[in-house]
Parts: C-alpha cells; structure tokens; sequence
C-alpha cells in the first residue's frame, strides 16, 4: 500500500519539483477524502494544524531526512 501511495504522489509532483514536499492542489483533491472529518476539541491546548499544512510536514521530514521533533 505504502508504495503504491509512493507512486500516486510521485505522479502528482513530478520529478523536477523544487520542493516535492508541497501538495498540489490534484493531489491534495484525492487525499481530502480520505482523511477524518476533524471532531470537537476535547482538551484545551495547541490548535489544530490544518490537515494539508501537516502532510506537507511530514512529507517535507521524509524527503529531507531531518530528525522528527
């Protein structure tokens, strides 16, 4: 499954993107509807990042190979 989502985005950014990290806006209209719809906050704290903001994140953590905090 892993690779085949690999794939799918590889298509979608193309490999001379200079930031392959930042989801287009195709890409990100195949993802949306897969993800939770976000519930109401139950404990007090940090705001919700919005969902796209946070694949991006993560995206950008595994291409650069930088270290999560």
């Amino acid at each position: 499954m892993w690779l085949l989502a690999c794939r799918v985005v590889g298509l979608f950014m193309g490999k001379r993107q200079s930031r392959p990290w930042i989801v287009s806006d195709e890409l990100w209209s195949l993802i949306e509807p897969l993800l939770p719809k976000p519930g109401r906050k139950l404990v007090e704290g940090r705001p919700r990042v919005p969902d796209r903001q946070a694949l991006c994140g993560i995206l950008f953590v595994l291409h650069t190979g930088i270290q999560w905090e």
